[in-house]
């Protein structure tokens, strides 16, 4: 590779901001999971759906935000010249039209994925082009984390069954919306507020995400010996930890200083965090198995944003 090929692929990790995609696939898992559906064809599926629409956003992000970057991050793909804003938003809608193609394919045999898919792609674009510097935009940005849950649980589950999917999403978006009230203040830094309200919000989720959930139609593994009900308690108790460390650490050093760097880190903490809670809420519902090789995802997206940040 040369080295202009080099750089470009660069930017477009930069752009896509590919340590925070780690963080989507949980959410088709998580959906399926409170749904009492086995992770199949439909969640993988919905799982590809999720991250074509999750990086539409981001790339709608940077074209949206391209002269606000220009001043205040300069060193961003579209503000330094490495990508052309005409490039980057034809490749937002590109990944838009896929990621809807892609929900229309699971929802062939499933339930209603396509309308939860148009969503929330209706979500990301109007939180990127209008509503992300308004007071609605962390609701909007909380919205679409929810609706991408939702869209995993559609793909497995029909009428009634989804809505056993509304509290993880709630869970799920109630995170989402701490963290995003925190991420408006990065650039600048600002008040102890945002990241104080972002600790509270961290404890009650991560204090309902503990608590054991058994599915009525779900039997695999706490219907059988006492030996899965003990692996799946302790994993909804490890994984809800583990998330709780993960976002309250950061959280609590932006909230002594808040400095730019430091509500950047606990931004980025908030974000890699979403993958414990998810594998929190997959096995809450006894689906242990699934939500352990979750975890394994934490570790990567650490590693990777070292090298591109997710923020």
């Amino acid at each position: 590779m040369n080295d202009e090929a080099r750089r470009r692929t660069t930017a477009w990790l930069q752009l896509l901001r590919v340590s925070a995609l780690f963080t989507v696939p949980g959410d088709a898992l998580a959906g399926a999971a409170a749904v009492g559906g086995r992770p199949g064809r439909g969640t993988l599926l919905a799982a590809g759906s999720s991250l074509c629409l999750y990086e539409a956003g981001m790339a709608l992000n940077d074209w949206a935000d391209r002269e606000e970057d220009a001043v205040e991050r300069p060193e961003r793909p579209l503000p330094s010249g490495r990508l052309a804003p005409s490039t980057v938003l034809a490749a937002a809608g590109g990944l838009t039209a896929a990621g809807l193609g892609l929900a229309a394919a699971a929802g062939r045999r499933a339930g209603p994925t396509l309308p939860v898919a148009s969503a929330l792609a209706a979500t990301v674009w109007a939180y990127d082009l209008r509503l992300k510097h308004t007071r609605a935009g962390p609701a909007a940005m909380a919205a679409a984390r929810g609706l991408d849950l939702l869209l995993g649980a559609a793909a497995t589950a029909r009428g009634p069954g989804m809505r056993r999917a509304l509290g993880p999403a709630g869970l799920l978006s109630a995170h989402t919306l701490a963290v995003t009230g925190v991420s408006r203040e990065e650039t600048r830094g600002g008040s102890a507020r945002a990241p104080l309200l972002a600790l509270g919000t961290v404890a009650g989720v991560a204090a309902v995400a503990g608590r054991r959930r058994q599915n009525p139609s779900d039997t695999r593994g706490l219907s059988g010996a006492g030996r899965s009900t003990r692996w799946a308690a302790a994993s909804v108790q490890a994984a809800a930890g583990l998330y709780g460390a993960a976002a309250a650490r950061p959280l609590a050093h932006a909230a002594l200083n808040p400095s730019p760097p430091l509500v950047q880190r606990a931004v980025g903490g908030g974000i890699r965090a979403m993958i414990p809670l998810q594998a929190a809420l997959t096995a809450r519902t006894g689906a242990w198995r699934t939500a352990l090789p979750l975890l394994g995802l934490l570790p990567l997206s650490r590693r990777l944003s070292r090298k591109v940040s997710p923020t």
